[in-house]
Order: C-alpha cells, then sequence, then structure tokens
C-alpha cells in the first residue's frame, strides 16, 4: 500500500476553510426583525431591467472564472458540421483526429471534457454530439471545485439544450471526399412532448472510410556492423468504419421545480483496416521481411444510462445525478511477413470489457444577492478487464497468452464552493475538493493496489479597476491532478511485429503508476469592446509532481537475451508556463464603414521542463513552443463566407539521456461558404486541410532512428440541413 498526499496537513486545510466558510455564513444577508427603528427614506436608485439572454461576450464576462463561453450566438452563426470545427477556433487548444481536444499544448489526459457534468467515457467522441443539440460550451483554464480537479489543462464542459417544449424535426444530410474515399454522414434530431414527458431524440451515422500512405525509415548507426541498418517500408492503409449514435432526452417536471431527466446513450462502431507494406531495394543490415499484409477487424459498443433528479430544497435547491456505463472493444488482427520463400503467420485478438458506475449528490443555496454556495459528495468506480491471446505460427508468442488482466479505480469525493461579489469592484470564487482514489491493477507479478489522497484548494479572483469599467483582471491559484487512465494500468503486454528493437518495442502496461500533480497560478487582463468583442492577455504556470512519460528500456529475458519494452513510468517533477493572447471583434466596431466582418486572432506560446532530464528540449510530451489561429467570417446577405488559418511550430522533445521525439510544423487552412436558402433551409459547403501538408514524425532512442512520412489530403464536405 502506498500513499501519495498533498504537502499541506488536511486537519489544518479543513480547519482554514471551515473558518472561511463560518465567516461567510455569518454575514450572509438575513431577515429583518419584526420590530425595528423607523426606516429613513429610502434612496432612489436607478435600475436597469433587461429580457434579452446575455450573449456569450457578456456570460463570460461577468464569470468570477476564468472561462470562455461559445453559446448558440456562435453555434448558430457559423454553422459548423461538428464541436471540432468550434473548438479548433479558440485559443490553446487544438483537435487532432477531428475529436481529440488538447488544452495548452498538453497530451492526453490532461484536458477534462464534460457532457452535462459527466466525463465522457470511451468510445464517445465529440462527433458523435450533433452541434445542434449543444446549448453552450465553456472552455475554463482554471478547475474549480464542482466541475472537478482532474483538469491540469483545463476543462471542456458541454451543455446540451433543455427540452424546449417546441415542435423540432430536423434532419442534416452530409457527403464528405478526402483523397480517394467517400465519407457521407446522417444526423437526424426530434423533440416534441408526449403526455407530462417532453423528449429529445437523435441518430447520428456515418460511414468515414479513408486512405493513406506512409514510408517508414529506419536507421541504426551502431559501430557493431551486426546492428547497423538502413532501410525503407511504403505502406498502404485502407480504413473503413461505420459509426451509428443513439441518444435521447426524457423529461419530466413537477410541481415547484421538481424535474427529472433520463439520458441513454448508445454506440455502434464496427471497422476495418486493412494495410500492405514493402521494404524499398537497397536495404543494408538486413531486414525483419520482404513484404506484409495485414487486417484487423474492430466492434466497438458501449451504452450509458445517466439520470438526473431536481428540486427545491428550503432556500436552496438539491440535485442528485447517476449514471451507469459499459463498453467493449473485441478486435482481431491477421498479419502475414514474407521473407524470401518463408511465411510467419501472426494471429493476435484482444477483448476489452469497461464499467462504469457513478453518484453524485450536490446541494445549492443562494445566501445572498451574487452570494452563491455550492457542495457536494460524489462516488465514481471505474473497471476494465483485459484478455489478449497472440499466436506465431499457431504457437503462443508470450506468457501471457489468454492471461485476463483487470484494473479498476474507486474515487470518492467531497466539495464545497463558494462564489460571491464582495463588491462592485471585487469577485471571490473559493472551493476546496478532497478525494481519494484507490487503484488496482494485475500484472504477470501479481497485484498491486495504490492508495491517494488529493486535496484541492482553488482560489478564483475579479477585480474591476471601476466598477463600470470593461477592463478586468483574474486570478487563479489552484491545485488539480491527471489519474493514470486503465489502459496504463492494466499489466498486460503486447509483443512486438518482426524484429524487436528500440523503435520497434513490445508494450506494456504498469499498476504501480501514481497520479501526476499539479499546483497552478493564472492570470489574465480582459478588456471587453463597447460592441461585443474583446481582447485578453492571459498567463499560466503549472508545477508537476510524478510526471507521466512513457519511456522505452532494455529489459532482460530468461534465456539471457534483451527486449526492447515501451512503459509508462513516473518521471518526478516538471514545470509548464505559457501566454495566451486572444482578439476578437467586428471590424465595425472600429470602423463605422466597414464591411460586416469578424475578426478572430489568438497566439498561445509554452516552455516546459521536466527536472529529471537535460536540456535543452527536456520539454514535456506533445507540447509545442505555440500555437497560432487567424479567422474571418464576413457575411453577405443570406450567405455566410469565412475562413480559418492555423499554425503549430515543429519541434524537438528530449525524453531522457538518450531518447527524443521529433515532430515537424503543422500548417492548416480551413473555408466554408453557408447559405441560408430559406428558415427551414440552409447549405454548407466546407474544405479543411486546403494546404495538405505531410505529416513527419520521428523517434529517436540510442543509435536508432525511425522516421514516418504520412501524405494527408484536403476534405471537402457538402451539408443540407432541413426541418421536416
Amino acid at each position: 500500500m502506498k500513499k501519495q498526499s498533498w504537502p499541506v496537513s488536511t486537519s489544518c486545510a479543513v480547519w482554514v476553510w471551515a473558518s472561511w466558510a463560518g465567516v461567510a455564513w455569518a454575514q450572509a444577508p438575513v431577515a429583518a426583525p419584526a420590530a425595528s427603528a423607523p426606516a429613513s427614506a429610502p434612496e432612489i436608485q436607478d435600475v436597469e431591467i433587461s429580457g434579452q439572454r446575455q450573449s456569450d461576450t457578456e456570460q463570460r464576462r461577468r464569470s468570477t472564472a476564468s472561462k470562455i463561453v461559445i453559446g448558440r450566438e456562435d453555434i448558430e452563426r457559423f454553422g459548423s458540421t461538428s464541436l471540432g470545427d468550434i473548438l479548433k477556433r479558440l485559443p490553446g487548444v487544438t483537435v487532432q483526429g477531428g475529436s481529440q481536444v488538447r488544452m495548452r499544448g498538453l497530451g492526453g489526459g490532461y484536458t477534462q471534457i464534460l457532457i452535462d457534468g459527466e466525463r465522457v467515457q470511451a468510445g464517445l467522441s465529440l462527433d458523435s454530439l450533433d452541434p445542434e443539440q449543444v446549448e453552450r460550451i465553456e472552455i475554463l483554464r482554471a478547475p474549480t471545485a464542482e466541475t472537478g480537479a482532474r483538469a491540469i489543462a483545463g476543462t471542456i464542459s458541454i451543455i446540451t439544450r433543455e427540452n424546449r417544449r417546441r415542435r423540432m424535426n430536423d434532419l442534416k444530410l452530409t457527403l464528405g471526399h478526402e483523397g480517394d474515399a467517400w465519407q457521407p454522414r446522417a444526423a437526424w434530431s426530434r423533440e416534441d412532448q408526449w403526455g407530462g414527458m417532453d423528449y429529445n431524440l437523435s441518430l447520428i451515422w456515418a460511414a468515414p472510410d479513408s486512405a493513406s500512405d506512409s514510408l517508414l525509415h529506419t536507421v541504426n548507426t551502431d559501430p557493431d556492423p551486426s546492428l547497423g541498418t538502413d532501410r525503407q517500408e511504403r505502406i498502404h492503409t485502407d480504413a473503413s468504419s461505420r459509426v451509428l449514435h443513439a441518444r435521447a432526452r426524457l423529461q419530466w417536471r413537477g410541481q415547484e421545480g421538481e424535474q427529472f431527466t433520463l439520458t441513454p446513450i448508445l454506440g455502434w462502431i464496427p471497422s476495418e483496416n486493412t494495410s500492405s507494406s514493402h521494404m524499398l531495394p537497397g536495404a543494408t543490415g538486413g531486414v525483419p521481411y520482404d513484404r506484409s499484409a495485414a487486417s484487423t477487424d474492430t466492434q466497438v459498443n458501449f451504452a450509458r444510462l445517466n439520470a438526473t433528479w431536481r428540486r427545491p430544497v428550503g432556500p436552496g435547491r438539491l440535485e442528485w445525478q447517476g449514471s451507469v456505463g459499459r463498453s467493449s472493444v473485441r478486435s482481431r488482427t491477421l498479419r502475414q511477413e514474407w521473407l524470401g520463400r518463408s511465411v510467419t503467420d501472426y494471429d493476435d485478438e484482444s477483448q476489452t470489457q469497461g464499467r462504469s458506475a457513478r453518484l453524485q449528490w450536490k446541494y445549492s443555496v443562494l445566501l445572498g444577492e451574487d452570494h452563491n454556495l455550492v457542495s457536494g459528495l460524489e462516488w465514481e468506480r471505474e473497471r476494465r478487464t483485459e484478455e489478449r491471446t497472440s499466436l506465431e505460427n499457431g504457437v503462443p508468442a508470450s506468457t501471457d497468452f489468454g492471461a485476463n488482466y483487470q484494473a479498476q479505480v474507486n474515487r470518492v469525493a467531497g466539495y464545497v464552493q463558494d462564489e460571491w461579489s464582495l463588491s462592485r469592484q471585487w469577485a471571490a470564487h473559493a472551493g476546496l475538493r478532497g478525494e481519494l482514489l484507490q487503484t488496482r491493477g494485475d500484472s504477470a507479478d501479481g497485484i498491486t493496489r495504490n492508495r491517494s489522497e488529493v486535496w484541492s484548494p482553488m482560489l478564483h479572483l475579479l477585480w474591476k479597476p471601476e466598477p463600470r469599467s470593461r477592463d478586468q483582471v483574474r486570478l487563479s491559484l489552484t491545485r488539480s491532478y491527471r489519474s493514470p487512465d486503465l489502459g496504463q494500468l492494466t499489466g498486460a503486454s503486447w509483443s512486438s511485429k518482426g524484429t524487436n528493437s528500440p523503435t520497434n518495442p513490445d508494450r506494456r502496461g504498469n499498476p504501480d503508476l501514481r497520479p501526476e500533480l499539479a499546483t497552478g497560478l493564472d492570470l489574465a487582463v480582459e478588456h471587453y469592446l463597447p460592441q461585443g468583442g474583446m481582447l485578453s492577455v492571459s498567463l499560466f504556470e503549472r508545477r508537476l509532481s510524478d510526471y507521466i512519460r512513457t519511456l522505452v528500456t532494455a529489459t532482460p529475458q530468461a534465456d539471457g537475451t534483451l527486449r526492447y519494452v515501451s512503459q509508462p513510468l513516473n518521471q518526478g517533477r516538471a514545470t509548464t508556463r505559457g501566454i495566451e493572447m486572444e482578439a476578437k471583434f467586428n471590424l465595425r466596431s472600429v470602423w463605422a464603414n466597414a464591411p460586416d466582418t469578424d475578426l478572430r486572432f489568438n497566439l498561445s506560446l509554452y516552455r516546459s521542463r521536466v527536472d529529471g532530464v537535460a536540456g535543452p528540449d527536456n520539454r514535456l510530451d506533445q507540447q509545442a513552443d505555440g500555437t497560432l489561429n487567424i479567422g474571418v467570417d464576413h457575411k453577405i446577405g443570406s450567405v455566410m463566407l469565412g475562413g480559418n488559418y492555423g499554425y503549430t511550430p515543429g519541434y524537438t522533445t528530449r525524453l531522457s539521456d538518450n531518447q527524443w521525439a521529433v515532430r515537424n510544423d503543422r500548417r492548416s487552412l480551413d473555408v466554408y461558404a453557408q447559405w441560408q436558402v430559406r428558415p427551414d433551409m440552409r447549405w454548407r459547403l466546407s474544405a479543411s486541410n486546403l494546404l495538405a501538408r505531410d505529416s513527419e514524425s520521428s523517434s529517436i532512442v540510442g543509435t536508432e532512428t525511425a522516421t514516418t512520412l504520412a501524405s494527408t489530403a484536403p476534405q471537402w464536405r457538402l451539408q443540407l440541413e432541413f426541418k421536416l
């Protein structure tokens, strides 16, 4: 049993918070006694009442915690076909593969993604949710006690639309083309009432086929002639999949604000991937095979049921949330390798089952004008079971053959959060969250259990130099963490195909991983323009401990040989910091006679350092030096035209004393044209990746370098949206 906790006394933290909360309660306004001195004449004040919905920019300005709000205003204006298209416009946000969303240049697992307060489960990508179903998207750069502390880079919270008690029957048909592959997609949604129930149904079907070509160049400059190699392998891959997502929102409303909601979600994703490769002439040092062919059949199924019950209790509101989910991934790969006249057959099969359950209790109460207190308890369990079989010419390829491995995480959390407008110039958002994590992972060496206690105090301050000023300053001091995912905790291993080498290692999990812990500082200055635009500059820093990184090591075997194994490990301390600049406005806000054109610009610059690795380039994994986005949207009558240019510089990452990762720069150009034919019909033509730059990445371990050069192609999409 191992225990990892923050270097802060638990009892001291609780005492400080209890004292602070007690003062807050004591200062809350109370009802005046029946008998009191005669009141003086009331002071006459100007009161402004507005029945209009706040704009996205106004919601962002009024929030105490630093956040970016993308509401129906932007979603409807740009008519984006996916949530990824919306998110990649934002500062510090990158989207890879259409659905892998990351913030501040950090890799996977650092950004928390929520849909209606629930973490996104495995198999459910953001592309499975139609933008028409989304009420708003909130980007929180720093964690809050209510949304959770598993957000070192930040949180992307997606809030779906409440049932609006009106009939809606919409259909979107999309035809895409990329390279030589067609990509049809259809999305249908219906909203209506049935008896005392409001309901919203949605169904998404897609067939995203694709094809790609790549060149793998492997060079080993070892002085030993028997180890030196120089070979090139050309690879062609065809991928075909079918995606079916079904989602419903069933809502019953009772008396006095009581509300019960059920949200079932189903997904079915079968796919087939075929590849062929051949070695180019002129190879030195020998080759593991002359040519190869492989096919992989995969089927992903998942189901989830969320339930929410809200009701007024006393002066506040009580909310219960619960969810259960189950997913399965079955995959089988058949591969043949030819070397001269000899043939080697591989048969790899895996089956992964995942289960999750979550309960949450939350109580919020308004203590006075602009003073809100929220407290809650959470319980969550995730479990993953993985079984793998690997045959080489019909014989088990490893001792893991048929082994059944499990990984499990139990989490209990409690929090309290107070948001208070102290004056017309100051607002505070303070919270304390405590979490107890218990993990279990199986490996060939047995069962490993870990216990971690994480306390996360959080403080957000908002200051306006003048009460009516459009300038404001934000400051956040927070603690957050990143827990290893169940795939990393599962101790199963995969043997490499072909020749085991530094750049073609075996893969293995690590049940002994501990969560990464982070202390964070965020500072932002914002200026809001009268016509709705805004300018902002923000700084951040995160200091990490128990940083997780995947490294390759040479592992001795029972027969005295060495095999190279890739495994995630805790690597000590690291630091990342950066500056993010954003500007968005309409040209008419600076030039009265300008065309109706919206401009967007954001630039982010990052620096990071892993303490246990010598420089230069001892940065965090997958973090470039920055990102740049420039966007333009122009309206001409019923036609909207726009585009976005994005740039990410190339970078080198030193992973250890003898390991590096290299990535070339990325440049993208996306454009669109949208035509509102009539209120119930519109067309949208979009093109992404118009520059079609090849992707180049290298892995360097010791004297061996493997470089992959992959081609890309522009993607065209034509969408017809109409109301039935």
